[in-house]
């Protein structure tokens, strides 16, 4: 069944004007009166469950769709970890392909981030322009994947800049836990799951934990960068032998945490 991102409250029986966006993907699908469709707003209930609304298509104008909605269930398809991803963003069409993985595999916020070695440099209205542009790659893979929580793109920062924002770890808090990892090719470098699992292979990081992990573009971080991030708490963190490019390394981890 069609499913269409839709950022206006919800409401069981109500009649709906779809928003641009959404009323034109509808019209491109040459969908009728009468036609179903799941409609999402990646807000949380006041339990923090996240869900969708069944609906039915009323009215096709010219340039409107009008929508009746329906129930609204909670449906549980994200990671019971909340992990945030800061990248150096690649070049090209790269970072767009990683926006997209990245919200498939169900991440919760993405930091695109200015390193030494980084190709792309966005500044002003093209690094806002980006900015958007990315967070409608973001919408579109939840409404392809079934994503209910849509990941936040933030501005784009420098890494020194992005540093200085990371809360630091609270160890004995009793609420959000916050693990910070680092993807290092350093010596000395742990393995993802010597961090995020215990003996038993099992997840020893509380569900309540926020995962922050940082990961270069290409070439990875300076010495001088990882330094500086691990002086504020980040782990340095291997995912093994193979050196990956910056796009793959960053959803191989992904794929791992969620």
């Amino acid at each position: 069944m069609p499913r269409f991102y839709c950022p206006t409250p919800l409401v069981s029986t109500a009649l709906l004007d779809l928003p641009e966006g959404a009323a034109r993907h509808v019209q491109v699908l040459r969908l009728q009166p009468g036609d179903a469709i799941t409609l999402f707003n990646g807000v949380p209930d006041a339990q923090g469950c996240y869900g969708e609304c069944a609906a039915r298509v009323t009215h096709m104008g010219r340039s409107s769709v009008q929508v009746q909605v329906g129930e609204w269930t909670a449906t549980a398809r994200e990671s019971q970890h909340a992990v945030h991803l800061a990248v150096g963003m690649p070049a090209n069409e790269r970072m767009d392909w990683l926006v997209e993985k990245a919200a498939e595999l169900g991440v919760v916020s993405i930091q695109p981030l200015m390193t030494e070695r980084s190709v792309l440099r966005l500044s002003g209205e093209r690094a806002s322009k980006k900015q958007v542009h990315w967070q409608s790659v973001a919408v579109a893979a939840c409404e392809q994947c079934g994503g209910n929580r849509i990941p936040h793109i933030h501005a784009v920062m420098n890494l020194p800049q992005w540093l200085k924002t990371v809360p630091e770890p609270m160890p004995g808090a009793k609420d959000v836990q916050i693990l910070k990892l680092l993807l290092s090719l350093r010596a000395g470098a742990q393995s993802l799951t010597t961090h995020v699992h215990d003996l038993s292979g099992e997840s020893a990081v509380p569900a309540s934990t926020h995962i922050v992990f940082l990961s270069g573009s290409e070439g990875g971080l300076s010495e001088a960068e990882e330094t500086a991030a691990t002086a504020t708490g980040f782990l340095p963190t291997t995912l093994g032998p193979r050196v990956l490019r910056a796009e793959t390394a960053a959803l191989v981890a992904l794929a791992k945490l969620l």
